[in-house]
Formats: C-alpha cells, structure tokens, sequence
C-alpha cells in the first residue's frame, strides 16, 4: 500500500469487515429480496449520507423525514432507523476522521459522550415511551427547522471562524456534559438525531469554533450517541418492527457515503452544502404542518412556530455570550488550541 493510504488503514479494516458481515447476513438469511423491496431508503441516504459526512447534521435527518413523511411509517420507527443507521455511517466517518487526523474539540466532546451515557439511556426509557409520535414529528420539524434558519442569518459570519474564541474553554465541563444530558434524553432519545447539531451550534456560537472543528466534533458525538441508542434499544425495548429491513437496504450506502461526503466538501467548500441543506431543513418543517394539519390546527402551528423562534432565541443568547468572551480576548493560556484541538487523545 503507498505510503500516503498508510494512515486510512484502520478505515480500510473496518470497511472490509462491515461488507462482510453485512454480505454474510443477505446470503446467510437469503435477505436479497429484503434489500430490493427497501430500494427507496437506500436511494434516499445516498444524500443523507453525503449530509452526515458534509454537515453537522447526522443521516437520519434525511432517514426521518423521508421514512415518515413520504413513506408513512411512524416516528418511532424513523427515530430507531436513524440510530441504527447513523451507527454504521457516523461511525464510518469518525474513524476516517480520526485517521486523517482532523481537529476535534476532544475536551468538551469527552464530557458530551459521559452525559449521553446517562442522558440518551434515560430518555429511551423513561421518556420516548410516553411521548405522542406527532409530538416527535413535530419537534424533529422544529429542530431542524431552527438550524435552518440560524444558518440561513449566520452561515456568512460562521464559516469567517478561525480555531477557538479567546476563553472558549471555560466551557468544556459544563457545556459538553449538558448536552449530553438533555440534549441525548430530550432530542435525541425521541429522534433519534440532534444531539450533534446542539454540540455544534455551542461550537460555532458560543466557542465561535472553526467548521473545520465544529463538524468532525458533531460526527463523532453523533456516532456515539447512535451506538448507545442502538445499546439501549438492544438490550431493553428492541426496535420498531422495519428497522431492520430498511437498515439493511441503506447500512452499505451509508458506510461509503458518510466518509466520502467528509471528501467531497473538502473539495467544494461547506457554504453551498450548508445553504442547500438549511432550504431543506425549513422545507419538511412545512411539509409536517401541512403533512399533520388536521391533528395540529392553528395552536399545533402557533405551538410549531413558537418553538423554532425559541431555539434560535437561544442561538442567539449562546451568540451574544461568546462575541463577548471574542472581543475581550480571555485566553487561560498563551495558545491553548494547540492542546485542545489535538487529532489524538492519547487520554
């Protein structure tokens, strides 16, 4: 092997090993047919997978929507698709990170995967049972629909980030282990997804984090929260009826398409992605008001548009708190982001 594929070795591994447990399970359990009649979600993540790879937005932003609105299944099945699909196309993509060596914010990232060991278990369990499937559709629409609009008013002034904010990292601690926290038990528990786009928002707006930084760190917490939501699922409730034959049609898109989407971006640039993905992300918002019209009604819609503005209220707050620390200059150290944004974490 030439020297320069040398570091994409362990990548290599795992690619080798996934296609073939995933061929010996079609041949062994004669599922060919399975993963012909489950064509169209694997069509679909084609994209998702370029969007997980690209953005800071996991698979199943693109698996959700796409399984509950156009196909008709229900959320529960969308939020246990997005786990178990993201666990195979995030975790794809973190090991080509890891072996490329990109930047990631390993010390707020840590903390994020310790509280979503407690908070995505938790959530799973204890709340995902008693929640409505047409408030999960409704809070997958606002999320998404938020990042939508932040990007749509910042992009421009977020891909101008260079490393960290002067003093980011008084926020490690305490920023990473609450979103592990709520956002694993009260986003990701019901979606399936999310978890990485509240790492990366508090990374571009409160660290005012490089993308280059801010991405390969919402991948990574995003495979891991998937794997713990796939662990949970496991080992307690199991999964919707579905999941597994619609993972089986998509797992081998994702596997290749996570990764290369990482490659592709890094050739066009992030901007026209992010902007394309942000229409999108305000599109199904619209398409789930008209989509659940007759359950939600003008309070589901008033209810729906009170919770987008609420979000990005807050970006905005998370915005006004780290310009402050930008424009002060706070620094602990003399250049704490050689440290910080190690590409190993020999810890």
């Amino acid at each position: 092997m030439p020297s320069s594929r040398r570091p994409l070795l362990p990548w290599f591994l795992w690619l080798g090993v996934f296609y073939a447990v995933w061929l010996g399970i079609v041949l062994v359990g004669n599922h060919g047919h399975t993963v012909r009649e489950h064509l169209g979600i694997a069509i679909a993540m084609i994209f998702g997978s370029y969007c997980a790879g690209a953005t800071p937005m996991g698979g199943g932003t693109v698996g959700f929507p796409i399984l509950v609105l156009l196909f008709g299944e229900p959320a529960t099945l969308g939020r246990d698709f997005s786990f178990a699909i993201q666990s195979i196309g995030m975790t794809s993509a973190s090991i080509l990170i890891a072996c490329r060596r990109q930047p990631v914010e390993w010390p707020m990232l840590r903390w994020a995967v310790l509280g979503s060991l407690i908070g995505t278990p938790f959530g799973i369990l204890f709340i995902a049972p008693h929640v409505p499937s047409l408030f999960i559709k409704l809070l997958f629409a606002v999320v998404w629909c938020s990042f939508g609009v932040l990007h749509l008013y910042r992009l421009r002034e977020i891909t101008r980030h260079e490393g960290l904010a002067p003093g980011a990292h008084r926020f490690d601690r305490t920023a990473g282990l609450m979103i592990g926290l709520f956002a694993g038990s009260g986003v990701a528990a019901l979606t399936g997804v999310g978890i990485d786009m509240v790492i990366y928002a508090v990374l571009v707006l409160l660290c005012q984090a490089d993308l280059k930084i801010a991405i390969p760190t919402s991948v990574i917490l995003m495979a891991a929260n998937s794997v713990i939501g796939v662990a949970t699922k496991s080992l307690t409730s199991g999964f919707q009826p579905g999941v597994f034959e619609n993972w089986l049609a998509a797992a081998p898109i994702v596997a290749l398409g996570a990764p290369l989407g990482a490659f592709v971006v890094d050739k066009i640039g992030r901007t026209p992605t992010l902007y394309g993905v942000s229409v999108l992300c305000i599109v199904q918002f619209l398409w789930t008001l008209r989509d659940e019209w007759s359950q939600l009604g003008g309070l589901g819609l008033l209810g729906g548009i009170a919770g987008v503005l609420t979000f990005n209220a807050g970006f905005e707050i998370l915005h006004r708190v780290g310009a402050r620390f930008d424009r002060r200059g706070l620094r602990g150290d003399s250049d704490p982001d050689e440290s910080r944004l190690a590409p190993a974490d020999p810890d």
